[in-house]
């Protein structure tokens, strides 16, 4: 999978205010880890985010939500945004809070 410059940079600046996040070069795009945990990630497929097991379910009814899916397993608690439906500010903000508020639970590393 190629990145998407254009994704990444709203991520850059959604995530700015973020400490300490640092990016990483996975899955074929660009990762950004918040707190020594994947938070989210984008390539030219969309996103990539991090909800945790048990809180994706009520994201998938939302337009370009889908489950991850990952050699033909779904992944819980992980979810895909659509590259179009990511253009979508409100949409990518919701899923990008839902990201930071399981994270956030999470023991720092």
């Amino acid at each position: 999978m190629a990145r998407d410059a254009a994704l990444e940079a709203l991520l850059d600046g959604d995530l700015a205010a973020l400490q300490p996040l640092e990016q990483r070069r996975m899955f074929g795009g660009l990762c950004w880890m918040w707190r020594g945990h994947l938070l989210c990630g984008a390539d030219t497929s969309g996103l990539l985010l991090r909800l945790g097991k048990g809180r994706d379910e009520g994201m998938l009814t939302e337009p370009g939500v889908s489950p991850m899916v990952m050699g033909g397993k779904r992944m819980e608690g992980w979810v895909r945004l659509s590259a179009a439906s990511a253009r979508d500010a409100t949409l990518r903000h919701r899923l990008l809070t839902a990201a930071q508020d399981f994270v956030a639970g999470l023991p720092a590393r």
